[in-house]
């Protein structure tokens, strides 16, 4: 059985594949938001400084005529795979249009997470054949290191600006401001020329797995990829947008928070969705609890786009938060990780006036496959199917699963899901077969009194915890220890056993609402489990407490530090697990 998008969602509009992503976005012929009418797409929130529309385009115009210069690149000259620029930079108001400047040239941008250390950045700098990198100055020492180890000369190395900054980069590195202005004194770089279907098999990004095992997997992502999954979210969130529009405003354009970072394909996606409706993006570089709540305060913030981490830490400093003006947000969209519907009721009760959506995708999916309808909220979804996305659930054993409530592997199927992995055909053979794309998450699709379909994820399929052979899903149990007064973060994983294979095991961060007894705190989250959950879901692994859970930048816990713990552990004589 194919599932696909509840009745009353609207058909997917055409989705053009002649088209780079830099005109998508930046011609009013593709159906954005006129340029004229749209707010400042992106603004810093420490400086305020921002650019319109109208601007930007022009600065992306410059920015690619020195590129092109600098580095002897022409727009329709050599392959994209000539092209390959790294961006590995905190979050700045140049990363985007930077892209699209790289695309104009119809070069290829491979975005590295800011928290990436030298060796990471320099596999992924060989492994993407990067021919020059974007950095910024408090991640410049990674930078050299790393473009050291992939050959990239100092001279195809340059710097993105920051607030604090201004004019302290060295002097030896040109800056992105630098280039803008030359750039605006070169003649302009003729238009690409592509064909019907060039945009749909050439390659816009690489963006690289979290590697919550093994290494990080570059994702070939497509110009109509993102095009498409644009024109997906735009589709099915055009009644929302027009429903809170204010009186009198001419478009249905709003602001939004750029906190996520970019080079993550959550952000990125939600990125070019904003500005494509002509919305304004508070850029915040870094996270800490007062910038964040000062950016919502001072911009009037309407749309947060976040993780499930960070809700849970407005939970915690709920007293710091209600401090703060936050009477502008009127929804909340969560994704990247399991948001459980325990803590979504939290957060509804601690906001009322939230509409708190839930989001589904993944890197290969680029990226929303489903998304919490704004009149149908059902917490712990991800919402249902948006605009030409088809599905179907897949039993461990291939056959296709077509009730209700029961799970299985999600397959997916999307004018957005992505061309492949780079240098990596077994594992592209391995999850993308005859147009679909093997998730890897264990959904299931149910009914809502409404008699509209809803996906739920339960878990990975490879981080299922089998007891017994009855599967036992982390995301399930961790999302009811956070119900505990005493757990602050938790994860959850199965070691082994003798007599049951596997039972899973809690490492466990305590709030401040914990007492000072360790064992009576640990028997107390015990008992909270046993006294809610079935047997083979029990704690048998037993509860370790530490400092942090080890989680990638969108929020994923990485699982595979916490197993290694606990083999380190299981070695040394005396220790119980």
């Amino acid at each position: 059985m194919v599932f696909s998008p509840p009745s009353w969602v609207p058909k997917l509009p055409h989705v053009p594949d002649d088209v780079p992503l830099c005109d998508f976005m930046l011609d009013e012929r593709y159906g954005r938001c006129s340029l004229r009418l749209s707010r400042p797409p992106f603004t810093c929130a420490i400086s305020g400084r921002s650019y319109s529309a109208l601007e930007v385009a022009d600065r992306v115009d410059h920015l690619a005529s020195a590129i092109a210069k600098e580095f002897g690149w022409h727009p329709n000259q050599g392959s994209e795979w000539d092209k390959v620029v790294g961006i590995f930079s905190l979050n700045a108001i140049d990363v985007i249009p930077l892209g699209w400047a790289i695309h104009r040239l119809s070069g290829i941008v491979s975005s590295a997470n800011a928290t990436c250390s030298p060796r990471e950045l320099a596999y992924q700098l060989v492994n993407s054949k990067a021919k020059a990198l974007f950095t910024c100055l408090p991640l410049l020492s990674i930078a050299l290191e790393a473009a050291a180890k992939a050959n990239i000369p100092r001279s195809r190395i340059c710097l993105l600006d920051l607030p604090e900054e201004l004019l302290e980069a060295p002097s030896t590195f040109k800056t992105v401001s630098q280039l803008i202005s030359h750039g605006g004194l070169l003649p302009k770089i003729e238009r690409l020329k592509w064909s019907p279907g060039q945009a749909a098999h050439t390659t816009a990004f690489i963006c690289y797995s979290s590697g919550t095992s093994g290494l990080p997997k570059g994702v070939m992502i497509s110009h109509r990829n993102v095009i498409a999954n644009v024109i997906q979210i735009s589709a099915f969130d055009k009644e929302f947008r027009q429903s809170h529009k204010a009186p009198g405003q001419e478009t249905t354009s709003e602001v939004g928070l750029g906190l996520l970072p970019m080079s993550h394909i959550y952000a990125l996606v939600v990125s070019h969705y904003g500005v494509y409706n002509g919305d304004e993006i508070i850029i915040l570089h870094k996270f800490e609890m007062g910038l964040f709540l000062s950016a919502i305060q001072n911009y009037k913030i309407k749309t947060l786009y976040v993780v499930p981490p960070l809700l849970i830490a407005m939970l915690r400093s709920k007293a710091i938060c209600d401090q703060y003006d936050l009477s502008s947000v009127r929804s909340i969209i969560t994704g990247a990780a399991p948001f459980g519907s325990e803590t979504a009721t939290e957060i509804q009760k601690a906001y009322p006036k939230w509409i708190i959506r839930q989001g589904y995708g993944l890197t290969e999916t680029c990226t929303v496959a489903s998304l919490t309808p704004y009149n149908d909220i059902w917490h712990g979804s991800s919402g249902s199917l948006i605009p030409g996305v088809e599905a179907r659930i897949l039993s461990p054993e291939g056959k296709e699963i077509t009730a209700y409530d029961e799970p299985g592997e999600l397959v997916i199927r999307s004018p957005s899901v992505v061309l492949g992995y780079l240098n990596n055909e077994k594992a592209t053979r391995e999850s993308f077969k005859d147009g679909w794309m093997h998730t890897g998450d264990e959904a299931v699709f149910r009914l809502n009194p409404k008699n509209t379909e809803h996906i739920f994820i339960v878990d990975r399929i490879k981080e299922l915890i089998k007891v017994k052979g009855l599967q036992v899903a982390p995301a399930e149990l961790e999302a009811h220890l956070l119900a505990h007064p005493a757990v602050a973060d938790c994860a959850v994983i199965g070691v082994p056993d003798e007599l049951a294979g596997e039972v899973p095991k809690a490492y466990i961060v305590k709030s401040p609402d914990a007492g000072p007894d360790e064992a009576a705190t640990a028997q107390s989250i015990l008992k909270h489990v046993e006294d809610h959950k079935a047997r083979h879901k029990r704690l048998k692994g037993g509860i370790t407490f530490i400092d942090v859970v080890p989680k990638s930048p969108s929020g994923k816990i990485l699982r595979r530090i916490l197993r290694d713990q606990a083999r380190e552990a299981a070695r040394k004589p005396g220790v119980k697990l």
